[in-house]
């Protein structure tokens, strides 16, 4: 046991951050009656959103007209709330628009906090967080913290700069001007093309003489990526006005160097795609929007958490754990390095999902109390009627397609299968791997390559739902970390996945000749 200074205070688990992700992973622990406290360096919830995005509409969809009238699968159009029961605190309640404002975001997480009473110590900021030998000390608001584990929920920390001559000329998006007004006539080159990016071109479009949009990687579009991430559709009219002749561009190049000249900006660049061309652009205005990284400052040296490539995001082990620094977890957008412009761990609909699961993951390792499961027969009509009403009805499986899943373990001897819910696929994988015989089950997109997504060619024949362009379920079957066997079940424009000849047929026949091997 560490030798603690007097006076230092102790908690099982210390969450850094009271965001979404903080306030998420805060009530399940609560509602577990685990010890746990919340730091939060302002003196409120969600101080992210106070700021950002700059002109204040989220892209996170808030779809409140549905057909369904099951709180489960509204959720799937349902972007914004944090996870709770009863549901009695819905986003819908603070805005009705499909995107909503940023301020909506604000006021809902405030009253979340409150309505729960969640154990957040607002106005602490956190100076060190340092291993011990039984777990971390953490130096915050004047205060010692010893914890045994801690989640990092503290999401993106500080602006990623990129490495060019001359940046510090380019205004960055969290100190830039919102007015319109403030770029007329101007000639603008925004560096990046992200969301961001488009977000400022979109509210500069009538104002600016000229807008490029400059990045050295072409420009992704969800529909194409189906990542919601990338850029979005109602960005539209940028890209119409870059296809219609008025100068307003997207440029695929490296920025070699910005340079003033005069009240201007001479540009150098050299163009990706045009055999080495290089270019001398003259710009009023130079804004940058690259996107944000993480601050790892406040951690010593003992506990610095190793990172991805790119320096932006940690490196996480399938159980959101760093993968140098044992008992450091990451909760939220910066959770998201292991399926990177996939699925939605970067947003609230995707990792409120993460860190339900995140939250059995601790309490087995840090509690004892075992990861739940339900028994189901071991026979085909019972694993039939299993997959199908979870895929069904899960907004988990819809929402984190491609990376979370359930697991069925199969007891031969018993005749019994295991059934686990919401893990991610390569951490089934990993804790399942000394089994010789069970499936995971999720849901998939069809990953061809398309000339044209709105005009795909389909196939609706059962035995060819391997090539479904649409998300539909997928059951893979393993043998210790092997993959031995996939069936795809065929795509639906509803999403209901019933059809006795598409699904449960082809569905039942799987299970019922693997089960007899």
């Amino acid at each position: 046991m560490t030798d603690l200074p007097q006076g230092t205070e102790h908690h099982r688990y210390l969450i850094i951050g009271a965001g979404p992700a903080g306030l998420q992973l805060s009530y399940y622990l609560q509602q577990a009656g685990s010890d746990y406290l919340t730091l939060e360096r302002a003196a409120e919830p969600g101080e992210f959103f106070r700021r950002f995005p700059r002109h204040r509409k989220l892209i996170s969809l808030n779809k409140v007209h549905t057909t369904s009238t099951d709180p489960e699968i509204r959720l799937r159009w349902d972007w914004n709330s944090l996870l709770h029961t009863p549901a009695d605190l819905p986003f819908a309640n603070y805005s009705r628009e499909y995107f909503p404002s940023a301020d909506d975001m604000v006021r809902y997480l405030g009253d979340f906090a409150r309505h729960h009473g969640l154990a957040v110590r607002y106005d602490t900021t956190v100076e060190l967080v340092s291993k011990t030998d039984d777990g971390f000390l953490v130096r915050a608001g004047g205060r010692l913290l010893h914890a045994d584990c801690v989640v990092w929920a503290a999401g993106w920390g500080r602006p990623n700069v990129p490495d060019v001559r001359g940046i510090e000329h380019a205004i960055g998006y969290e100190d830039m001007s919102t007015d319109p007004a403030d770029y007329a006539d101007q000639r603008v080159l925004i560096l990046g093309k992200g969301n961001s990016a488009f977000e400022t071109a979109s509210a500069i479009l009538g104002h600016a003489a000229m807008i490029h949009l400059a990045s050295p990687r072409p420009l992704r579009l969800a529909w194409n990526t189906k990542h919601p991430g990338d850029v979005r559709g109602h960005h539209g009219a940028v890209l119409d006005s870059y296809q219609f002749k008025t100068l307003h561009s997207v440029l695929d190049c490296v920025i070699d160097e910005i340079r003033p000249v005069g009240d201007k900006y001479e540009v150098r660049l050299t163009y990706t795609h045009a055999d080495g061309e290089t270019a001398v652009m003259e710009y009023e205005t130079v804004l940058r929007c690259t996107g944000f990284a993480m601050d790892t400052s406040v951690f010593a040296d003992n506990c610095r958490p190793g990172t991805v490539p790119s320096g932006r995001l940690p490196a996480t082990r399938p159980d959101w754990q760093s993968v140098d620094v044992d008992g450091l977890y990451f909760a939220g957008t910066l959770a998201q390095d292991r399926d990177f412009k996939k699925a939605s761990s970067a947003f609230i609909d995707g990792f409120r999902y993460n860190l339900r699961t995140l939250t059995a993951l601790l309490r087995e390792r840090y509690e004892g109390a075992p990861l739940a499961y339900e028994k189901v027969a071991a026979d085909a009509e019972a694993l039939t009627e299993v997959v199908l009403d979870r895929v069904n009805w899960s907004s988990a499986l819809w929402t984190q397609f491609e990376f979370l899943c359930d697991a069925l373990v199969v007891d031969a001897a018993a005749g019994v299968v295991r059934h686990y819910h919401d893990l991610p696929e390569d951490h089934a994988v990993a804790r399942f791997g000394g089994e010789s015989h069970y499936y995971t089950f999720s849901l998939r997109w069809g990953r061809d390559a398309y000339n044209d997504v709105f005009a795909i060619e389909r196939h609706p024949q059962p035995d060819r739902a391997a090539e479904s362009a649409f998300i539909h379920p997928v059951v893979r079957r393993y043998r210790g970390g092997e993959l031995v066997e996939e069936l795809h079940l065929l795509e639906d424009l509803l999403a209901e996945w019933r059809r006795q000849d598409r699904h449960v047929q082809p569905l039942r026949e799987f299970f019922a000749a693997d089960l007899g091997r």
